[in-house]
């Protein structure tokens, strides 16, 4: 590691936690800086473990924030930025897309002005690494998988703001020489992940005894990434990717919704002392969601060859981690869904 000091956007989130972790373990000469707005799914709980290690800081904002911005960038001689800020929920973003515009689009383009006017042309020993989806894509059949160099064709407000900022900041390294990596990954699973998606969502409702809600006949594919496996993915193309460069980082774990779901629910009955099946009861299939895409598939063997990247953990040891996670954590888990934990936040950090 040559860098003095990293910016992490997003870094209380739920994929940004792990990398600020991550960093702060390794890099211990290294100051990383967690930038992260706290918005409903930023949670400093998901820090208790590094936030009093010597070489951590926390700052409250905003990327849409330039002048706030440009005043972290100054204090402390940012030299990389890892940016993980965005609004995620595919969901959240049919209801509201400009909020997913803001944030993905001109949220990125202001990071990236700033980082670029601080740095003022001399780009040597800097880097702006975008992390970003593979929803970009767009959507699968039943063959096939999605490379780096697979056509960009976005479904959802979301991918689409995603797949702008890819292009972005891909504009701005061929336009300005700009410093930039990027890497696109398969739905992520783990530790301290907020219970709106799918998987956390499901081990709240089924220790609830609540209704496990799925689209259409649940036959939709995914690839399936543990957190801790990205972040370690996100660790490597940081430390050795060539400028300009795009990695897939996938777990090679495709699960329809349903089988998945069905596994989750054999899970929690071993966990809960409950009949094998009882969870199953709790199924109930609802109308499907818009531009629903059908199946999402990362080849990341570019990552493998070029990198010598490639997941530790399989699907069911990963997801048998993960519920043990959440049964273990129910008191993070209440205070998330009730809110009761932004209180953590004004005892803790004060706005400067």
């Amino acid at each position: 590691m040559d860098k003095k000091s990293i910016l992490i956007t997003g870094g209380a989130g739920f994929i940004g936690s792990h990398v600020v972790r991550l960093f702060v373990n390794k890099y211990p000469d290294t100051t990383i800086v967690n930038y992260d707005k706290l918005t409903y799914a930023g949670n400093l709980e998901n820090l208790l473990d590094v936030e009093r290690s010597s070489n951590y800081r926390f700052e409250k904002g905003d990327i849409l924030d330039e002048k706030k911005l440009a005043a972290v960038f100054e204090e402390y001689k940012i030299d990389a930025v890892i940016h993980l800020a965005a609004e995620s929920h595919v969901d959240r973003s049919i209801s509201n897309p400009l909020e997913f515009v803001n944030t993905n689009i001109t949220g990125t383009a202001t990071l990236m002005n700033v980082a670029k006017e601080f740095w003022n042309g001399n780009f040597e020993n800097k880097l702006f690494y975008h992390v970003s989806t593979d929803e970009v894509y767009g959507s699968l059949g039943e063959t096939g998988y999605f490379t780096e160099e697979t056509p960009y064709d976005p479904r959802s407000p979301y991918s689409a703001s995603k797949a702008s900022s890819d292009h972005l900041v891909r504009a701005y390294f061929h336009t300005y020489g700009f410093p930039i990596v990027i890497s696109n990954c398969s739905n992520n699973y783990g530790a301290n992940q907020f219970p709106e998606k799918l998987i956390p969502l499901f081990i709240n409702n089924i220790k609830s005894n609540l209704p496990l809600p799925v689209y259409g006949k649940g036959d939709n594919v995914r690839d399936w990434l543990w957190v801790v496996d990205h972040a370690q993915a996100i660790d490597v193309i940081f430390n050795n990717s060539k400028l300009g460069e795009t990695y897939n980082i996938g777990g090679n774990n495709e699960w329809t919704n349903i089988a998945l779901i069905k596994a989750l629910c054999k899970i929690m009955d071993q966990k809960l002392g409950r009949k094998e099946g009882d969870s199953e009861k709790l199924i109930t299939y609802v109308k499907d969601r818009e531009g629903h895409d059908k199946r999402y598939a990362i080849d990341a063997s570019k990552l493998k060859r070029d990198l010598d990247w490639e997941p530790s953990i399989q699907f069911e040891e990963g997801l048998e981690d993960t519920v043990d996670w959440y049964l273990k954590n129910e008191e993070w888990l209440s205070r998330v869904t009730s809110g009761d934990y932004k209180n953590y936040y004004q005892k803790q950090y004060q706005e400067r």
